[in-house]
């Protein structure tokens, strides 16, 4: 099966949905095709306490807000709700549950997309939204633990029943890490490799969310080369919501500085110390995968959305990608007018 359309769409998360919003309101054929087997599985199949970063009031898609508390954070089957809906309210041209396996530019510039389906995508156009969070990073440290410690991601971890008995070493933290290691402590001896010094600021100021504040003042606006922006990209601060170290080793959690080195079930640190461990959940960040793509960066017609910093610091946020889609997507119309 061979489709044709002006705009691809790789990628069914929230910067897809945005971009297939202002392409049908633009009148512009497209189609939007996404791994999962369904809209929002990217967020059901995340650790079960995982909370949007920003309020609700600063999490909508365009044309369709998301109900709730304004200044409260909805969860991530809420969020995952809302986006299945979201597709369906807008009759979202979505091909689930296959993935682009290769894309390549013919010698007459059309884009030829192979899916794993067999099918066989053309268009004169292609949006790339598949987001900043796709394969999780595990160090190389990681193969020299021995068979007898559980090992985990941020993928692959849900919950506390995720890991077995014994002490669990998360590594990274950075939000999500924290998130994991509060959550554990409640029933595990839990002990958190720190990294770079982290900067948190208080999840609220005068009762309003502090994104709500930012934006307000035009930070969350700050491209990467403005002076607001290398100042925030340098300090890559998160909201606090109970994360400071202090409150973790107020909750038990050992803290313990960067990891460096395993033996079988022993984990070993920057300053010499050591600890034995039965689980260790790797949150490190993640690397973006896109060996499918062999159109070089740059060719006519190669658009992206959701990337962090890719305007400004909203970018790779829900709110960047509904305010992004609408510059990008009128990028798009204005490659499409000059064939």
């Amino acid at each position: 099966m061979t489709e044709q359309v002006d705009v691809l769409v790789v990628g069914g998360g929230q910067a897809g949905l945005a971009a297939s919003y202002r392409l049908d309101q633009a009148g512009v054929s497209h189609l939007v095709v996404d791994a999962s087997a369904q809209v929002g599985d990217s967020w059901r199949h995340r650790y079960h306490s995982l909370t949007l970063f920003t309020p609700r009031c600063l999490s909508s898609l365009p044309g369709v807000p998301l109900d709730g508390n304004a200044e409260g954070y909805a969860g991530r089957l809420e969020f995952a709700d809302y986006l299945r809906s979201y597709a369906e309210t807008n009759r979202i041209p979505l091909m689930s549950g296959t993935r682009v396996v290769r894309l390549e530019c013919d010698t007459a510039g059309t884009f030829v997309a192979e899916l794993g389906n067999d099918a066989t995508v053309r268009s004169q156009a292609v949006l790339v939204c598949t987001g900043g969070f796709q394969q999780p990073i595990v160090p190389e440290v990681a193969s020299r633990f021995g068979p007898g410690v559980a090992q985990l991601t941020m993928s692959t971890y849900r919950s506390p029943l995720s890991v077995g008995k014994g002490p669990v070493l998360v590594v990274g933290d950075g939000a999500s890490g924290r998130d994991m290691a509060i959550e554990l402590a409640a029933t595990h001896e839990v002990l958190l490799a720190t990294g770079k010094p982290r900067r948190l600021f208080p999840q609220r100021l005068f009762g309003v969310s502090t994104w709500t504040v930012m934006d307000r003042l035009g930070l969350l606006s700050a491209s990467a080369g403005s002076p607001v922006g290398r100042m925030m990209q340098k300090a890559d601060p998160f909201p606090d919501r109970g994360r400071s170290l202090a409150a973790l080793r107020g909750r038990g959690i050992s803290i313990r500085p960067r990891l460096v080195d395993a033996s079988d079930r022993t984990a070993k640190f920057s300053d010499g110390g050591h600890a034995e461990v039965a689980s260790v959940i790797w949150a490190v960040g993640y690397r973006n995968v896109a060996d499918w793509n062999a159109v070089p960066a740059g060719t006519p017609g190669l658009h992206y959305l959701g990337r962090p910093w890719q305007r400004n610091r909203a970018s790779a946020l829900i709110l960047g990608a509904s305010r992004d889609s609408e510059v990008v997507v009128n990028s798009v119309q204005q490659q499409l007018y000059q064939l």
